[in-house]
């Protein structure tokens, strides 16, 4: 009975393990490591949210089981938040749903619609749920390239031409996790037309829609006329109210798709904790200024870093949103590949970051780091990595000491 069970088999060994087990060994023995890797916010979720959740917790009758779908009051608040943000019209009772995250929704979702050997078309590099969602569920993905050197488009149609059986969906994820691209309605406008001339699914994922830097809001792709004949959007509360841990995030769009994606969850799950539910409303139709609050705390912490690791020597671009940037491997690292200059820089400058090669093949030549720390302490990173860097020859080893 040692065989390995068929869905496990698909699944890589996780490629972020050996630099989380070395950050753990470093912490036991008493070092100070700089944690940039995993993008989970540090802040805490605005106290009228946390007040809703203890108000209506106290309310015995909220403690039995809840809607699958959420409550209707939280699908209505979802709705009007579309048409506040994206002037966009969703039916609460037909056109949307609460997820336990955009996380578990994009799984379960894969779930329903996908058969064995369907072909799914995925962005590389991109957040490990959008490819391994649909592995888990037995499709085959094809991966398009995306990013600097890329035209997403061009790639997008070839993959169309050379894939047997046809595209069941496409995933789409802007602002990007990890490499913070975004895009405006027009790249959606050409995607939507492209999709529905092919019968292809869109399964938008659009959990960084507030944390954006630039005065551009990042648009929504149910903003393009027709765009419900073929989409769904994933939306989420972890980044925009700093609720990671409380598991609600929403799916819009399609009707046909909602409706799986509400067959399915009916069969797995009673929706998330109804005080939990309550207080999102709270905090969709509650005062915005912690919104914008955790928008300026994003854009100093990213203003630190990329003017620090300049004056060091690394040149990464700005993000114009999310709350990571997207940095090429320095010139003299970039033979070791994402992994092995990930392990040096903790080794050496006490940084945990992520290693690009974790989120697809395309993303060996870059590391994700999280704007997950306080401004000083990602002072402290920067100084770090400049002491690490001016010490490092132009083959990447130390200038007296060769690095293991």
């Amino acid at each position: 009975m040692d065989q390995e069970f068929h869905r496990i088999r698909r699944l890589p060994p996780y490629v972020f393990a050996e630099v989380n087990a070395m950050k753990a060994r470093a912490r036991a023995a008493g070092e100070d490591i700089i944690d940039l890797g995993m993008g989970n916010p540090d802040q805490a979720t605005p106290k009228h949210v946390v007040d809703k959740l203890i108000e209506v917790v106290q309310d015995g009758r909220t403690h039995r089981y809840s809607n699958s779908r959420g409550i209707p009051g939280l699908r209505k608040a979802h709705a009007a938040y579309y048409k506040r943000r994206f002037n966009v019209d969703i039916d609460p009772d037909s056109e949307n749903i609460v997820t336990l995250g955009s996380k578990e929704g994009l799984a379960n979702l894969a779930q329903a619609i996908t058969s064995p050997g369907d072909v799914i078309l995925v962005p590389n590099p991109s957040y490990p749920i959008h490819p391994y969602g649909f592995i888990i569920a037995g499709a085959n993905v094809r991966h398009v390239p995306i990013g600097p050197g890329f035209d997403f488009l061009e790639g997008l149609t070839r993959a169309v031409r050379h894939s047997v059986p046809p595209p069941t969906a496409l995933i789409l994820n802007f602002p990007a996790n990890p490499t913070a691209m975004v895009v405006g309605v027009d790249f959606y406008e050409k995607v939507v037309k492209f999709c529905r001339e092919h019968g292809i699914w869109i399964l938008s994922d659009l959990a960084y829609a507030e944390v954006y830097f630039d005065g551009n809001p990042p648009p929504s792709i149910l903003e393009v006329p027709g765009a419900k004949d073929v989409a769904i959007e994933f939306t989420s509360m972890s980044k925009t109210y700093s609720m990671a841990g409380w598991r609600i995030g929403f799916a819009a769009g399609n009707k046909r798709l909602i409706h799986a994606l509400t067959r399915i969850k009916s069969y797995l799950d009673y929706g998330a904790f109804t005080p939990i539910q309550a207080a999102a409303v709270a905090a969709l139709n509650g005062p915005q200024d912690c919104v914008e609050e955790i928008r300026t705390l994003y854009r100093d912490r990213r203003d630190v870093l990329i003017k620090g690791l300049a004056e060091a020597g690394w040149d990464v671009p700005s993000p114009a949103a999310t709350m990571f940037a997207w940095a090429p491997l320095p010139e003299q690292f970039k033979h070791l590949g994402s992994v092995e200059f990930s392990k040096l820089l903790l080794r050496e400058a006490k940084v945990a970051v992520s290693p690009g090669i974790g989120f697809g093949e395309y993303g060996d030549g870059h590391v994700r780091i999280a704007l997950v720390e306080n401004r000083q302490r990602i002072r402290q990173a920067v100084r770090n990595i400049r002491q690490f860097l001016r010490g490092s020859g132009a083959d990447g080893t130390k200038k007296q000491a060769v690095a293991s």
